[in-house]
């Protein structure tokens, strides 16, 4: 009966434990206490936050420098800066304290009670960091090591390369994803994940904010096993006060104390940046107005990393590695979830102790060996892991806790849920590219010749959309869709002030640059007509074939402008520019008019032009004459449609545009198509393979556009520099020989290439989206005009026909000229033939031959004007030159015609690489590949091959030199042999000799 009292009366106390217990912690939200808080003193004082000096006693100087490293520490945006400082003897500064760390801590507040808090963006919280580093370093004299936990383990790495390191020691972070589309909670699709991150940024967000609560509970859903786990302890321990005490801290700052307020701006900035553009890991985010990427960190980091955190899930956090490829990048793994890393005894443990240990070991020269490293931190490696593989392994969940699992019960259908949402990712991402593609390719369809359409309607459309939008990004400087839209309307106003009118023929000679688009879409916007006048001296024959008496010339093409008779008109050159215009009365400074005094006559409506319109007139060579190709509005929205679809061009995308503007592929495709699929064009000066290493980080390109033999000054040094983890996922272009296209995959994978074939007469548009055929021009795009190759002639110039007098069509393999259909309702150009495969039907004829292959897929192998016609038939260039820049020596290759002995003979130059040299036996293995009758009956290795302002590879110069004499580096086709020989003057002979 004692030993029943006793079991009663244990009960009954219990009980009545329970009960006083859970009544205060109604009361009060907790368990009276008075936990040791560790001292500090604010040292400064602004509007976006305080900074904090723990133990500023026990710090010391020598000479005005502290003798103890110091650490800024960050909180994330949703928790309060308590989260270092929970208690004394097990907080971060506390303990950072104890083993000889300069404990520092920004504290932002609560923005819903700051002044201005709930307009604050991400780049506000960065810059904060950035200035609180340099009041440290002025106090202290030293350089920071700059740490963070969660979000405020990104800011550290956002702040640290918006200074490009400076004054940095290193940066620590806890639990901090880069590679944020590695890692998703809950195995979220990664379409699913961006597509909702954008809709909630652009719509609901950037309009709202987060209250306490809400980050709260978000925080606590993103792992809600840890958090339901928590709080059954709490309740099966809340009779025994003793037990519940030391843990009562942490308790009460994880579910309530600890979480302020998350302002909406910042928040809409983190989905749209750092979630739905993955911008940590490709770089081009930007701050305070600057383009940042992490590859500017140079300083070493070291980087927590949990093993069972769902938050900031392994691969994720690791993703620094990739994303930082300059700085020493080191781990520390700890058996703990998210909350665990800064919070509790694991961190009090492990996570502090080793802070200090790699801090103290890095301020003693790291290898030297007088401070000691803790034996978890290692060198971190690249992951290599599976698509979609968090990093966060059953074993060491079922190691951590197996019981948390259970006592949950929600384990098993967490696992369910994550294979099933594997298993529909795929069937996800096709969903996403066709919700992205379909509604282009029905614009297209849709469109008819009085559809109003055009470059800057398209343009003003996005400034509607997303005022805020990144439109194009030059010299380190974001423009908005806004600022780029204002900036147009502001030059159509100057237009209008000198007399421009809709319809207008207008030349426009300018570098790349920020101001040439400007003149361009203002030129569309007005109705007038953009003359992409070439430089050098291709202008005065260009100029002959247009009606054009103005041109619009940036302040370097002044010169050049005016030598040909025309009134030029100046813009951009930058706001401190001045220009001397004495004695230039055809001269006017365009950034001088007010385009406030303009008065917009009646006859003005913003963006007329229809799908009919002529848009541009662009020039291209042929047969050693220049050319003018007329492009309508259609023509332009159809190449810009159709590589926005067949590049799978986002808003998350940066297309570099290396591309001059005045080449067909520069605004057709890499400019069109990223305007079309709301990509940010970022646009360089003069090309330079120095400057694109420095640029497509820092830009976060991932999509760079090329035309003709351009990547050839890239695969040399560029790609090396760049390092295996660059952010670009595709180059786009036209012109791309084969052996350069397959150099170009093997150096900079695993980007692919994309060669579109545009023809400026009707509506042909190519894409070639296979990558196991280089070289190929690919299949019609949906929405572009069909095709066909009429068999043709190259002798007589004529089409062949059958029995009935048609045209006959090109069989497999059986070269033709490529004719596109004209559709109903379409714009008809000038040259149109008539019943060609059929009675009444019409076509556009190009000036390109092709054959197509068995699967359908189209090769170009030259252009009517260009087929060399030699003694043994006919010889097409484009093949000769694929084949001999496979060969690994060569750099470059041309062939060209030589008129000799009444009829042409096929000469092929080659540029080898430094230290190389090509033997007859290579060229024999290089063209077997080619009919005997297509090989080329010369080979000649030259110094280097002239080539257009677009990069295409000019054979001319060669040609006017003749036959090449015997020499060191020419070789001779022999015909009996049917290999070549180093060429003698019997072998010559025989090359010119009819058969």
């Amino acid at each position: 009966m004692i030993i029943g009292g006793r079991s009663v009366a244990n009960s009954v106390n219990r009980v009545l434990a329970t009960a006083q217990n859970g009544l205060e912690v109604l009361r009060l939200g907790g368990l009276e206490m008075e936990p040791e808080k560790s001292p500090f003193e604010v040292v400064d004082r602004r509007p976006m936050y305080r900074l904090r000096r723990y133990f500023p006693e026990s710090v010391h100087a020598v000479d005005g420098v502290s003798d103890r490293p110091p650490i800024l520490l960050i909180p994330p945006m949703m928790l309060d800066a308590e989260v270092y400082d929970v208690t004394r003897d097990k907080g971060g500064a506390g303990v950072l304290h104890d083993h000889g760390v300069d404990p520092w801590v920004i504290d932002f507040g609560s923005p819903d009670t700051e002044a201005g808090g709930l307009g604050r963006n991400l780049a506000d919280h960065i810059v904060a960091v950035s200035q609180a580093v340099d009041t440290i370093r002025e106090r202290t004299g030293r350089d920071v090591h700059l740490a963070g936990y969660s979000q405020g383990g990104m800011f550290a790495y956002q702040a640290a390369a918006y200074r490009q390191s400076a004054g940095l020691a290193g940066v620590i972070t806890f639990g901090s994803p880069v590679d944020t589309l590695a890692g998703l909670p809950f195995g979220l699709p990664v379409g699913l994940a961006t597509r909702g991150a954008d809709l909630l940024a652009d719509h609901v967000l950037s309009h709202l904010y987060l209250p306490a609560w809400g980050a709260r509970l978000g925080f606590q859903l993103l792992d809600p096993v840890k958090t339901a786990k928590s709080r059954l302890d709490f309740v099966r321990q809340l009779h025994d006060r003793d037990a519940l005490l030391p843990r009562e801290a942490q308790r009460r700052f994880l579910e309530n104390d600890g979480f302020v307020a998350y302002a909406g701006p910042a928040i809409a900035e983190l989905l749209k940046q750092f979630i739905a553009h993955n911008r940590m890991m490709t770089g081009g985010f930007v701050i305070d107005g600057r383009l940042v990427s992490l590859a500017e960190i140079t300083c070493p980091v070291l980087a927590f990393v949990g093993d069972v955190d769902d938050i900031g899930q392994p691969v994720a956090v690791q993703g620094i590695v990739k994303a930082a490829p300059k700085a020493d990048v080191y781990e520390h793994r700890l058996p703990s979830g998210h909350f665990g890393l800064v919070v509790g005894s694991t961190a009090a443990e492990q996570t502090w102790p080793g802070t200090a240990s790699w801090i103290l070991w890095q301020e003693a020269g790291a290898q030297n060996g007088t401070a000691e490293l803790s034996d978890r931190i290692h060198r971190m490696a690249p992951d290599e892991g599976e698509p979609g593989d968090t990093g966060v392994t059953v074993t060491s969940r079922l190691s951590h806790g197996v019981n948390t699992l259970t006592e949950a019960g929600i384990g098993a259908t967490k696992s369910i849920i994550g294979l099933t949402l594997g298993v529909t990712r795929s069937a996800v991402a096709i969903a996403e590219e066709a919700a992205r593609t379909l509604p282009r390719l029905a614009r297209l369809g849709e469109m008819q010749s009085h559809t109003r359409i055009s470059f800057g309607r398209l343009l003003a459309e996005q400034a509607q959309a997303a005022p805020d939008g990144e439109c194009f990004l030059f010299e380190d400087r974001v423009h908005t869709n806004k600022a780029v839209d204002e900036r147009i309307d502001n030059v159509v106003r100057g237009l209008i002030h000198v007399g421009v009118r809709q319809g207008a023929e207008v030349g426009v000679l300018m570098e790349t640059r920020p101001s040439a688009l400007v003149a361009i879409a203002a030129l569309s916007r007005l109705g007038a007509v953009a003359v992409l006048l070439p430089m050098g001296e291709g202008l005065r024959p260009a100029m002959e074939l247009t009606s054009v008496s103005t041109v619009l010339a940036d302040p370097e093409s002044i010169e050049e402008a005016a030598e040909a008779g025309c009134r030029v008109l100046v813009l951009g050159g930058g706001d401190a520019r001045e220009l001397d215009l004495r004695g230039r009365h055809q001269v006017v400074d365009m950034e001088k008019i007010d385009p406030t005094t303009v008065r917009l006559p009646k006859w003005y409506r913003p963006d007329p032009g229809q799908a009919r319109d002529l848009a541009f007139i662009m020039f291209a060579e042929s047969g050693g004459q220049v050319e003018a190709r007329r492009i309508s509005n259609r023509r332009w929205a159809l190449s810009a449609f159709g590589t926005a679809s067949a590049a799978a061009l986002g808003n998350g995308d940066t297309v570099y545009c290396l591309t001059p503007l005045n080449h067909p592929s520069g605004l057709l495709t890499s400019v069109g198509g990223a305007v079309a699929g709301g990509a940010r064009i970022a646009l360089t000066g003069r090309f330079d393979p120095a400057r694109f290493v420095e640029e497509v980080p820092r830009y976060g390109v991932t999509v760079v556009a090329y035309t003709w033999t351009q990547m050839r000054d890239l695969v040399g040094e560029s790609a090396p520099a760049l390092g295996a983890h660059h952010p670009i996922r595709m180059f786009i272009g036209s012109g791309m020989p084969a052996g350069l296209w397959e150099s170009v995959t093997e150096v900079f994978a695993p980007a692919q290439v994309v060669e579109f074939y545009a023809s400026t007469e009707g509506g042909a548009v190519l894409a070639n989206l296979s990558q196991k055929k280089p070289g190929a021009k690919g299949r019609p795009l949906p929405g572009s005009a069909p095709v066909r190759l009429a068999a043709f002639d190259v002798e007589s110039g004529t089409y062949l026909e059958d029995e009935d007098g048609l045209v006959r069509q090109a069989g497999e393999g059986e070269v033709g000229r490529l004719l596109s259909k004209v559709l109903p309702d379409m714009d008809v150009p000038a040259t149109v033939l008539r019943g060609v495969f059929e009675s009444g039907d019409a076509w556009v004829p190009s000036h390109d031959l092709f054959y197509l292959d068995s699967d359908g897929d189209f090769w170009m192998i030259d252009t009517v004007e260009g087929v060399v016609h030699g003694v043994d038939g006919p010889v097409y260039r484009m093949p000769v030159a694929d084949a001999l820049g496979r060969l690994p020596e060569v750099t470059g290759a041309v062939a060209y015609g030589v008129d000799a002995g009444g009829a042409q003979v096929a000469v092929a130059a080659v540029t080898v690489r430094a230290g190389d040299v090509v033997q007859a036996s290579d060229l024999d293995e290089a063209v077997s590949v080619l009919p005997a009758g297509n090989r080329p009956a010369v080979v000649r290795v030259v110094e280097s091959i002239p080539r257009t302002a677009w990069y295409r590879p000019i054979g001319s110069g060669f040609a006017a030199e003749g036959l090449p004499a015997e020499g060191s580096g020419v070789f001779g086709y022999d015909r009996d042999s049917g290999h070549y020989a180093v060429l003698t003057p019997e072998l010559r002979s025989s090359l010119i000799a009819v058969p």
